[in-house]
C-alpha cells in the first residue's frame, strides 16, 4: 500500500507539474488547451437587488441565479464607479477611474479612451494565447476625434487587444445608432453617409423636442434630439438609413454574435466580453418580453437579458465548453429608474427593490452606486457558495494573469483568484470608491465620504448623491443603509482613515476644491 501510495503520489505530482509549468515545446502546447475559456458577461445599471438569488426585490432570474447559485455569490463586490464607461475603464485595465482625468461619461463622438499603450485583459490574455472578443456595449470612445464614420473607424476595441468586436457605436441612448464590427459600420451604403454633430441639428432633421407626434417613447429629460426608430436620442443624426439598428431585436442580435464567436473559437482557449446593454435606457424589450414582468419595461429588458444568458450558457454546454469556461457576471454601476425617458419604471415599480438594503443609485456616492452583483462559475472546478470577502472589478485582470500564468499586473488590482475559485476568502482590506469624479474609502466596515459641495439629490432621477457639508463616517457592519453619520462620534477614526485615503488619492486631491478638510 505504501509503494502504490508514492507511486501514485509522484503521478499525480508529474501530471500537476506538466500541466502548468513543464517548459518543453510538447508540454507548452498541452498547457495552453488546458487554459479555461474566459467569459465576462456585464449588465448595464443592473442593481443588487435586481437580481433574486441576492434575496432582495421581487424580479425572477432564474438563469442570472443559476449562475450566482451554483457558483460563487459575492456580496461585498464593488464596480469602480457608479457610471458606465469610468468602471469599463477600470473593469479592462484594472485602473481606478479617477486615475483618467477623461475617465468620465462619453459623448458618442469621443476620442478613444483607452491608450493604445495601456495594459488591459485582452491584451494580456492574447499573450497567454487567448483569442479574444468583445460584443455589446463599448462606451469607451472610438477613434481620434473627428470620427469619419463611414470609414474605418480607429483606434477602438481592436487596437487594445480584442481580435475580434462586434459593438454599438455608442450608447443606445445616443447616436449614431449603427452597429461597427472591427471598426465598420455595419449594413451602411455608400450613397447614404452617415453625418453626427452634438452641437446642432441638421436641417431638415426631426428632433423629438420639435416634433413629439413622431415619437413612440416620450423623453423626460436631456434626450430629445434626433429621432430613430420613434425613440429621441442625445445627439444628432442624418443618414445611415438602412445601418440604423432596430431596438426591440438588440439583445438577440448580441446574443447571436456572442453565440458564433465561442462555437468558432471552441478549440482554442477564448475571452469574451459579452457586455449588455439592459436595462439601461431606451428600454426596448422585444415583443416576446414585453409585459411579462408586470413593472414595464424595465422589468421586462431584466427579464429578457435573463433569457440570454441562458440561452448563451446553454450553448457554452452544447458545445461541451462549461467545463472549461470561468464565467464572471457582474454589473457596472448600480440602478436607475427615471434615467431620461418615461416608460413606467418608477409607477410599476411595486414593491421591487433595484437597490438592494442599500442607500443610493447610479450616480451616487452611497453603496447602492456601486456595490453590485458579482459571480464566478465554473463548471466542476467552483463549488456553490457565498463569499463575503471585499473585491472590486479592478481586481479581476490581476487575478485572472494568475490563473493564465501572466506576470502582468495593473497598479490598482490585487490577485484574488484564489478567492474567485473559491478556494480562499481572502479580500480587499481597502477601497476607493468614485461617482461622477468624488471619491469616497471603503476600509474593512468602514465608509468615510469627504464633504463634497453640490446637491444632495439628482431631482432628474431622484438618487442621493452623497454630498454633504461635512465628513460622513458609517459602518456597514451594523448599518448597511447608511442611515447613521458617525463621524462627531469618532473623530480619530475619521483622522485615520482620511490619512490613508489621501495616501492613495495623492496630495492633489486634498486641495480641490469641492474637498473641505477640516
Amino acid at each position: 500500500m505504501t509503494r502504490y501510495y508514492l507511486v501514485s503520489t509522484l503521478l499525480v505530482s508529474f501530471l500537476i507539474v506538466a500541466f502548468f509549468g513543464c517548459k518543453s515545446e510538447k508540454s507548452d502546447e498541452t498547457t495552453l488547451t488546458k487554459k479555461p475559456n474566459i467569459v465576462i458577461i456585464y449588465m448595464d445599471d443592473l442593481g443588487y437587488g435586481d437580481m433574486s438569488a441576492y434575496e432582495a426585490g421581487t424580479l425572477e432570474t432564474p438563469n442570472m441565479d443559476f449562475l450566482a447559485n451554483q457558483g460563487m455569490k459575492f456580496t461585498k463586490a464593488y464596480a469602480a464607479s457608479a457610471t458606465c464607461t469610468p468602471s469599463r475603464y477600470a473593469l479592462l485595465t484594472g485602473t481606478y477611474p479617477w486615475r483618467n482625468k477623461d475617465a468620465k461619461i462619453l459623448p458618442g463622438t469621443a476620442p478613444l479612451l483607452i491608450g493604445t499603450e495601456e495594459l488591459t485583459i485582452p491584451k494580456m490574455l492574447k499573450q497567454q494565447g487567448y483569442t479574444t472578443a468583445v460584443v455589446g456595449k463599448w462606451h469607451l470612445g472610438l477613434g481620434s476625434g473627428n470620427v469619419n464614420w463611414n470609414d474605418q473607424v480607429s483606434p477602438g476595441p481592436n487596437e487594445v487587444g480584442f481580435d475580434y468586436s462586434y459593438i454599438m457605436a455608442a450608447t443606445q441612448d445616443r447616436v449614431p445608432t449603427v452597429y461597427l464590427e472591427n471598426g465598420l459600420v455595419q449594413g451602411l451604403e455608400p450613397d447614404d453617409p452617415i453625418e453626427i454633430s452634438y452641437s446642432e441639428n441638421f436641417e431638415g432633421e426631426p428632433t423629438g423636442k420639435d416634433n413629439p407626434e413622431l415619437l413612440t417613447m416620450n423623453w423626460h429629460h436631456g434626450h430629445n434630439n434626433s429621432i430613430v426608430n420613434g425613440i429621441p436620442r442625445i445627439g444628432f443624426m442624418k443618414g445611415g438609413e438602412k445601418a440604423r439598428w432596430v431596438d426591440e431585436d438588440m439583445a438577440d442580435h448580441f446574443l447571436e454574435k456572442a453565440k458564433e464567436y465561442v462555437k468558432e473559437e471552441r478549440e482554442a482557449p477564448f475571452f469574451l466580453y459579452y457586455a449588455f446593454q439592459q436595462p439601461h435606457v431606451p428600454r426596448t424589450p422585444h415583443p416576446r418580453f414585453a409585459g411579462k414582468s408586470g413593472m414595464g419595461p424595465r422589468g421586462d429588458v431584466i427579464l429578457e437579458a435573463d433569457w440570454c444568458i441562458g440561452q448563451f450558457m446553454e450553448t457554452l454546454e452544447a458545445e461541451g465548453l462549461l467545463e472549461n469556461t470561468l464565467v464572471i457576471f457582474s454589473s457596472d454601476n448600480g440602478p436607475v429608474l427615471n434615467d431620461g425617458y418615461y416608460d413606467d419604471a418608477v409607477e410599476k415599480l411595486g414593491d421591487h427593490t433595484p437597490w438592494g438594503p442599500f442607500r443610493g443609485g447610479k450616480y451616487s456616492l452611497f453603496e447602492a452606486g456601486t456595490r453590485l452583483p458579482f459571480v464566478t462559475y465554473w463548471k466542476g472546478t467552483i463549488e456553490p457558495g457565498q463569499s463575503d470577502a471585499m473585491i472590486s472589478q479592478i481586481d479581476i485582470l490581476n487575478s485572472l494573469a494568475a490563473l493564465t500564468g501572466s506576470s502582468e499586473r495593473s497598479a490598482d488590482g490585487q490577485n484574488f483568484i484564489d478567492t474567485f475559485l473559491g478556494q480562499a476568502d481572502q479580500g480587499r482590506e481597502s477601497l476607493v470608491l468614485e461617482a461622477t469624479s468624488r471619491t469616497a474609502f471603503r476600509q474593512g466596515d468602514w465608509v468615510l465620504i469627504p464633504p463634497y459641495k453640490g446637491p444632495a439629490v439628482n431631482t432628474q432621477v431622484n438618487i442621493e448623491l452623497g454630498n454633504d457639508s461635512d465628513f460622513q463616517l458609517y459602518d456597514l457592519s451594523k448599518d448597511k443603509g447608511q442611515q447613521q453619520n458617525l463621524a462627531d462620534q469618532h473623530p480619530e477614526k475619521v483622522k485615520a482613515m482620511l490619512e490613508d485615503f489621501v495616501a492613495i488619492r495623492g496630495e492633489e486631491f486634498v486641495n480641490t476644491e469641492a474637498l473641505e478638510l477640516k
